[in-house]
């Protein structure tokens, strides 16, 4: 990247100069590394500035194009915000949004979807890996209705890509949403897969110079560009290390919590997950208190867009998980350059601050008594 924000600072999209002619070779490069982790040509690249803005280009544009003949979506009530709000918006310009719910583990149903599909159904929008709670939708399935039913299928890759394994063409997705600083990229950067046979259109967000084919107007940053393309070359290489080592360490960290504290939940599927994202409740204490004093570890209750809210998780609420529950919810995450001291360091502190709040929680002890906590009538003075 270095090199892209001082010397060769020329514009790509210039077509006179050889400065120009440098940044657009870069990019090209870039494109096509992106391409090559999901198995897609690299015409079917368009650069965005993050996921958020890849998703938005997707389910909104796709209902702007088609809106003439094809009315209504189909998403999941445990989808990125940025994805429900964009629906929300097709909502207020008379888009009938169909919004799935999930089971306990978090999966939706494929027999779900097929219900939900219409006529007048233009796009299915179903999350690759939750941010959230690390589940893995079943995306060969889905991908295989959509097609049968021609229908276009998006998913939200930003927490997938690198970490899992995804072929575009033989999950038959459409669209799918990325984002470089997932896989240790830039931040500022992402990019939206859209298929070019059979051919997906959409209306574009951002008018102007008609760069990315006309779907994306405006200068691409070269330094960003590169760097998320090398993050893309390292992932696919490293892909299979990573995936065992970051498995070696889930195992150790889920070990040492549960073998040291009782009524720890895993939240949503123990087998269809990613391994790096674990997210788990304790019994009997705040979880506010609990990211409080876990103030030297890198850890939240929920996605970091909405770790501002003391509201429950609404994913952890659409698996049915119970308020208070839900109000204990740890999100631990894992990745290439975690080590097994830092593992054991989480694991310490959580063990120790889990047992000093239960100590110091009357509603604790009344639960080793047997007392049912929701049976509890709480008197208010007026």
């Amino acid at each position: 990247m270095l090199p892209h924000l001082t010397a060769q600072y020329g514009n790509p999209h210039s077509r006179t100069h050889a400065y120009g002619w440098e940044s657009e070779a870069a990019v090209e490069v870039a494109r096509a590394q992106v391409a090559a982790l999901i198995g897609a040509d690299a015409k079917e690249i368009v650069f965005t500035s993050g996921a958020t803005e890849a998703n938005n280009m997707a389910v909104k544009g796709v209902a702007a194009f088609y809106a003439s003949k094809k009315r209504h979506v189909v998403t999941t009530q445990t989808e990125h915000k940025c994805v429900l709000d964009s629906c929300r918006q097709l909502e207020a310009r008379g888009v009938d949004v169909t919004y799935l719910p999930v089971a306990k583990d978090g999966l939706v149903s494929v027999d779900a979807v097929a219900d939900a599909l219409r006529p007048d159904t233009a796009l299915v929008s179903v999350m690759a890996v939750n941010n959230e709670i690390g589940v893995v939708q079943p995306l060969a399935e889905l991908g295989a209705l959509c097609r049968a039913r021609s229908v276009f299928f998006h998913t939200d890759g930003a927490q997938a890509l690198g970490k899992i394994p995804l072929d575009v063409g033989a999950l038959n997705i459409d669209l799918m949403s990325l984002s470089a600083h997932k896989i240790y990229g830039p931040k500022g950067v992402g990019a939206l897969y859209v298929r070019r046979r059979p051919r997906v259109r959409l209306e574009p967000l951002i008018h102007g110079g008609g760069q990315e084919r006309g779907l994306r107007s405006g200068t691409l940053p070269p330094a960003l560009a590169v760097g998320f393309g090398a993050a893309c070359a390292v992932a696919a290489r490293d892909m299979g290390a990573d995936e065992a080592w970051i498995g070696r360490l889930a195992a150790r960290l889920l070990d040492g919590l549960t073998s040291q504290i009782e009524q720890v939940f895993i939240n949503g599927s123990t087998s269809d997950r990613y391994a790096g994202n674990l997210n788990v409740s304790f019994a009997g204490i705040e979880g506010e208190s609990l990211l409080m004093a876990l103030k030297d570890v890198a850890v939240s209750s929920g996605s970091a867009c909405t770790s501002a809210s003391l509201e429950p998780s609404y994913v952890l609420r659409a698996l049915g998980v119970d308020e208070e529950l839900a109000h204990t919810s740890i999100r631990f995450g894992l990745g290439r350059f975690t080590t097994e001291a830092e593992v054991d360091y989480a694991v310490e502190l959580a063990v120790k601050h889990v047992k000093r709040l239960r100590d110091m929680s009357p509603l604790w002890e009344m639960m080793q008594e047997g007392v049912d906590i929701k049976s509890i009538q709480w008197s208010q003075e007026h």
